[in-house]
């Protein structure tokens, strides 16, 4: 570069970075005329052709300022198109998701981003699925009850005068369906029909029969419970092969029905699943909470139970314990391919294993009815109500059901727009009992109201 000439004001200064307001010099022999040719001594007035580097010329002849702004923009730019790289970069990358999360919302003070599992799309914001709190979801319809005698109530006592009989159904007015139904308002009845003896391969069997429990679901079904596979896996015959021997001597009677016993979870197992799939398919948005069973000696027990040695006991609990664990995992598996597939409802598992934990059969205050005895010199009998919950042991049961009700799975729920469009008081009668038996509840009065599309709530009549 040529020197400036001494003297000249419009010379930069190299120690002020050429950032003082009018540095417009230019080196020696630039073409300093303003616009029109001027020659810096026209009517602006000396030397005003270079005003502010701006006026005239291509914006290098006056000074490093625009060439920096536009080295600064540059930068700028740069650095925000890393910080969006690195945005989604790190959204996509579960291993560093979390960091950029607690980042976030540290920079914005708390404004964090919500994210529920599976993320849910654009084109998903706009379906046909309305979200709903667990307990509204489970009460938008009518509330359908299945299962064997522990879900009938058999052994509480108080039964149903048309089903106590033999070879009956023994619905207690304890059972907890019937506690569950006291205590929240439904927007429809319930549906009581679980049975007792009834095994899960029947509930398969039964299917397009009147006397299929699993056609009494309809579409405006809101609440399944669901208690079944003791009698598939042959729970009392099993205790009776325990019982039935001479007392006070250890044996191995028990523990050698295990692969008998394994045979038969394995099938249960397949069962099971059948069974969620013919409900759901009747009532994809309802809830199903499917029970598991409770522990019915001490976790310790304290000695003999009868003729059941305390390792007999400690055996019994454990195979009850393995079924809850075939019950909640396969309820688990059902429940994954629903919400993996962006489906309404839900299958839940309700653990009852520690329901009566305190008064199990050997207790002073039990909740569960021992062993039958029989006439003098008949000995002991283990029949239909033996090892079975009293009323106190329903109202244990029916606690663990209304918690799953209010607190939900461990996920989000949804329910069809279009079912909550479409239910109505007339319809939820209609389906009562379900089509082999569409009966009215003959207590029903004014017609509770029906929930709000628009935001999935229920009211109260």
């Amino acid at each position: 570069m040529p020197e400036p000439l001494p003297g000249d004001p419009s010379a930069a200064d190299p120690a002020r970075g050429d950032d003082r307001p009018g540095s417009g010099g230019a080196p020696e022999g630039a073409d300093t005329a303003g616009p029109g040719g001027d020659d810096g001594d026209g009517p602006d007035g000396p030397g005003d052709g270079g005003d502010d580097g701006d006026a005239g010329g291509d914006g290098d002849a006056g000074g490093g300022r625009p060439r920096r702004r536009r080295r600064r923009g540059r930068v700028a730019a740069a650095v925000s198109l890393v910080l969006v790289l690195a945005l989604v970069a790190t959204l996509a990358l579960p291993f560093t998701r979390d960091g950029l999360v607690s980042l976030w919302c540290d920079l914005t003070g708390g404004v964090c981003p919500a994210e529920e599992f599976p993320p849910i799309t654009e084109d998903e914001e706009s379906d046909g699925r309305v979200r709903m709190e667990p307990e509204k979801a489970a009460l938008w319809g009518n509330y359908v009850a299945l299962g064997d005698s522990y879900s009938s109530g058999d052994g509480a006592g108080d039964y149903d005068p048309s089903t106590a009989e033999a070879g009956g159904c023994w619905r207690s007015e304890h059972a907890y369906p019937q506690v569950v139904e006291d205590e929240f308002d439904f927007a429809g009845s319930l549906a009581f029909y679980a049975c007792s003896s009834h095994k899960g391969s029947e509930m398969i069997d039964q299917i397009g029969t009147p006397e299929s429990q699993i056609e009494r679901v309809t579409e405006n079904t809101s609440l399944v419970t669901l208690g079944i596979g003791g009698n598939d896996l042959g729970f009392i015959p099993v205790l009776r092969t325990c019982m039935m021997r001479m007392p006070l001597l250890e044996s191995s009677v028990c523990v050698e029905q295990e692969e008998d016993i394994e045979k038969r979870m394995d099938t249960f197992e397949k069962t099971l699943t059948e069974i969620l799939g013919e409900v759901r398919d009747r009532a994809p948005d309802a809830r199903i909470l499917v029970l598991g069973y409770p522990r019915l000696f001490p976790e310790d027990p304290p000695g003999m139970y009868y003729t059941l040695s305390r390792s007999d006991q400690l055996w019994l609990n454990g195979l009850a314990q393995r079924f809850n664990e075939l019950i909640r995992d396969v309820s688990y598996r059902v429940d994954g391919d629903v919400y993996g597939s962006r489906g309404t409802g839900s299958v839940e598992y309700v653990n009852t294993f520690s329901a009566l934990t305190g008064h199990e059969v050997s207790a002073e205050d039990a909740w569960l009815n021992g062993i039958v005895l029989g006439q003098l010199g008949e000995g002991l009998r283990v029949d239909r109500a033996s090892f079975h919950p009293t009323a106190q042991g329903q109202m244990s049961i029916a606690e663990r059901v209304r918690l799953q009700i209010v607190e939900g799975p461990e996920r989000v729920l949804y329910v069809s727009r279009e079912t909550l469009d479409g239910v109505d008081p007339d319809q939820l009668r209609s389906e009562l009992g379900g089509p082999f038996d569409p009966a009215l509840d003959p207590g029903a009065s004014e017609a509770p109201e029906v929930p709000d599309a628009a935001d999935g709530a229920s009211e109260s009549p």
